[in-house]
Order: structure tokens, then sequence, then C-alpha cells
């Protein structure tokens, strides 16, 4: 009797870095920075930019930040704090003892959203990329791209990790029985009232990244079973 092949796919923002203290963090330099007006437009801009791009871009928003005001002396600074961030310092307790010990469940890789440049950045910066031994992808829409997910890391059963019940839905819709959602209600998204009555339930809800330590096997594989 041979077990079933496991990939478990973690998200990264809000999943197992803490995206909204680094908003914070970022929001407080801002207004330091360029005072709470420009702050302001900064978010705006951002904003603007994920409805065009579908993806949070802060390095691509800084420089159309640079197009409205290019006399602004204080661009470098902004740049330097974002380049330069301890991402290290954001990730949730053990988040990375979790991606360890999901070693044990099967093949474990990065499935997330980005920019080509500021999402690799942060992966690698807070020790993720090397824990997941470089196994990263990252898309603009990972739910449309489930088929290459699929190609590149083949598997019997695939557990995804996310904080957003809308992809975690979409996802399901895809792979159905052949894929565990995960549900750790960390962040904004994963407290948001209209996505909570909007999508239906995940396969586990957990309250925090950290609680996969402590989870049954069972729980997370309940449709591969053996072959």
């Amino acid at each position: 009797m041979s077990f079933p092949t496991m990939v478990v796919l973690f998200d990264v923002d809000n999943t197992l870095l803490d995206n909204d203290r680094i908003t914070a963090d970022l929001t407080q330099y801002l207004d330091r920075e360029v005072g709470p007006a420009h702050e302001r437009e900064y978010w705006r801009i951002f904003d603007d930019l994920r409805e065009e791009l579908g993806y949070a871009d802060y390095l691509g928003a800084l420089q159309r930040y640079r197009l409205a005001y290019p006399h602004d002396s204080h661009l470098l600074a902004v740049s330097h704090f974002l380049v330069n961030y301890p991402f290290a310092d954001r990730l949730f307790p053990q988040a990375l003892d979790v991606v360890r010990h999901a070693r044990q469940w099967g093949r474990t890789v990065i499935l997330t959203d980005g920019d080509a440049v500021f999402q690799p950045r942060k992966i690698e910066q807070s020790g993720i990329l090397s824990v997941v031994e470089e196994q990263v992808l990252v898309y603009v829409h990972k739910e449309q791209e489930l088929e290459d997910v699929r190609q590149r890391y083949p598997a019997d059963h695939y557990v995804l990790i996310d904080d957003k019940l809308r992809i975690l839905s979409a996802v399901k819709a895809q792979w159905g029985a052949r894929v565990t959602t995960v549900f750790p209600r960390q962040g904004h998204y994963a407290n948001d009232p209209d996505a909570l009555r909007t999508f239906p339930s995940p396969d586990l809800s957990i309250d925090c990244i950290g609680d996969l330590l402590t989870i049954d096997q069972s729980r997370l594989f309940p449709a591969a079973g053996h072959r």
C-alpha cells in the first residue's frame, strides 16, 4: 500500500507574515516623512494601482507618487524604508516552525500574489524562502493559475493555507475534494464581515497559524486516504 503524495501551499501576507503591521508601520513612516496629506495620497495611489493590477504593489505606488510629486525630497527615504524593512520581525509567532512541521505532511510551497520585486524580497528577507527551500510561486491572480501549480508540483492532494476566504473558495471550487482549505483568522481580510457572510466555510478554520503545530494530520487530508 502506498501513501498519497501531498503538497502544502502557504500564502504569505497575513498568513505567515503580519502584513497589517507592515502597512501600519509604513503609514506611520509616511505620516512622519511626507505629512498626513501626502500619506493619504500615497495610499490612494496604492489602492488605484491595486485595482488596476489585481495585487498590492508598494514600490509601484511609490513610483506613481514620484510622478505626481517629482520634487519631494523624502522619496529616497521612503524607498529605503520599504526595501530595508525588517520583515523577519513581522512573522507571526511560530510561522516558520509551522512550515518546517508541514514537511512531514508533504512538500511545502509558497503560493502568493504580488509584484515581481517587492514580494520576493519580503519572502527572502523574512526567512521564508530558505525554509521552503526556494519553492515559491508568485502570481498576479494565483486562483487563476492552478493548472500551472499542478504541473509544477503534482500531487494526489493539496492543502491550501490562506487568510482570504475568497481565495480558498475559488480554489475549492476548482479542485474540490482534491484540496483541503485552511483558514487562519488573522488580519483584516480574515475578519471582514462581508467576506464571512459571502463565502462558504473552509474545510478547517484556525485562530492563528501556530495552531497547525498541534492539529491532527487526519483533519488536513480527509479526502486523500490511501491508494
